[in-house]
């Protein structure tokens, strides 16, 4: 198997969502035994549904995924138990406030009109070609560090003297954890030594903190020195800062870090693939302008309610998503033996790669024209909004697995 997946590397997901289908959703990976490599691939719903939901708790992220995302320590996507309880209670909340959201709003509107616009003129007026998702990485990652860190990089501009040392680390970082999702852990130790991809991820680390720690400490000492006399501060980086009082700069650090990280990286691959459909899709291109000329407002950014007006789009942008998720594919490891609803024992030791990507490419789930790019298929019937798909896994279907050990064999059924 090993051989076949190395040949494939290039188009690993398609290649996945071809073996996933010949499987029925699931099949065991078998890698060379001195390597440890070995996996459970699935994109059966039921199957992610149990391990996200249903049996969430036998499924921490571990040490194992901690180990594969270092760089950002005690952040909420790399953590388990009592720290990820206290991110989901406090950085949800806080992104929840209508200050946020205000100036999440602001924030955007300004990067378009200084940012975007004049790039994408200075284009037009050159008659070049452009790297539409080159664009949109660094307008997500302008974004992204001005809403949390409060300070504007700067990269999206009509003349950049070169690229920005902390979008740089970034694609280092996010190229060298996908690498570590599949490669065994003492290949990375040894690639340290004299691997390219392992040494920009250590120089990363760097950068990141050589960029962060002063912005913390600045606006720390800016809040132990604030009087009552001046107006409360509400940006989301005073307002980190103020809850997580008490808590080590290191922890701050890889909070932020990781909030820069998910925001931009994510937002960069959705508008990228978005525009990449449209283009392939005049048809949805014309209605989506339609409907937004039917506003009628002489401008070119629209403010959030008036966003919400524009359904087609919507669905649009939930259909973007369902073919080509930013985040393609996740990991879990049980933490006791499991029997997963399509009838896989897995154990404390398997590692189990959950692929999104795969899912959106079910007939069984989406029916036959789950490869279309059709936002249809998001609009509730009476036109009126964004219909929700629940997809159910079949029931009462019995499923016998027979497993066996040094000294017996038994037969276990699990009733889905």
């Amino acid at each position: 198997m090993l051989p076949a997946l190395l040949q494939n590397a290039s188009r690993i997901h398609d290649y996945l969502t071809e073996g996933l289908r010949q499987c029925g959703g699931t099949f065991e990976f078998k890698g060379p035994w001195f390597a440890n490599m070995g996996m459970v691939v699935t994109c059966d719903p039921a199957n992610i549904n149990h391990i996200l939901s249903k049996n969430f708790e036998n499924y921490p992220k571990g040490p194992g995924f901690r180990k594969i995302f270092y760089i950002l320590g005690d952040g909420m996507i790399n953590v388990d138990s009592e720290l990820w309880e206290l991110h989901r209670k406090t950085t949800p909340l806080l992104m929840n406030h209508a200050n946020f959201r205000n100036s999440l709003e602001r924030n955007v509107s300004q990067k378009m009109e200084n940012g975007l616009f004049p790039v994408l003129d200075h284009y037009a007026q050159q008659g070049t070609h452009i790297d539409l998702q080159e664009i949109f990485k660094r307008m997500a990652f302008d974004i992204s560090y001005q809403q949390f860190l409060d300070k504007d990089p700067g990269s999206l501009c009509v003349d950049p003297t070169g690229e920005h040392p902390f979008l740089k680390a970034i694609r280092d970082a996010v190229n060298a954890i996908l690498y570590r999702h599949i490669l065994p852990e003492w290949c990375w130790k040894l690639q340290k030594y004299w691997n390219d991809r392992e040494k920009k991820l250590t120089q990363a680390d760097r950068t990141f903190s050589n960029f962060i720690y002063p912005i913390l400490e600045e606006r720390t000492e800016q809040l132990n020195n604030k009087t009552q006399q001046q107006p409360h501060d509400s940006s989301m980086l005073t307002s980190l800062i103020e809850t997580h009082r008490g808590k080590s700069m290191q922890f701050l650090r890889d909070t932020f870090l990781t909030l820069i990280i998910t925001g931009g990286d994510t937002t960069a691959s959705a508008l990228t693939w978005f525009f990449l459909l449209l283009g392939q899709n005049p048809q949805v291109e014309a209605k989506i302008l339609h409907d937004i000329l039917q506003l009628k407002q002489d401008k070119k950014v629209f403010k959030v309610e008036e966003c919400q007006k524009l359904t087609y789009l919507h669905a649009a942008v939930c259909e973007s998503l369902r073919l080509f998720p930013p985040a393609p594919l996740n990991h879990k490891t049980p933490m006791e033996t499991d029997i997963l609803p399509s009838g896989h024992v897995v154990t404390p030791n398997t590692k189990i790669i959950m692929t999104f990507y795969s899912t959106a490419r079910l007939e069984t789930v989406w029916g036959e024209d789950c490869m279309e790019f059709k936002p249809e298929r998001w609009i509730s019937p009476d036109g009126g909004g964004i219909k929700h798909h629940q997809i159910k896994p079949p029931t009462n279907k019995e499923v016998v697995i027979t497993t066996s050990s040094k000294d017996e064999k038994f037969t276990q059924h699990y009733a889905q």
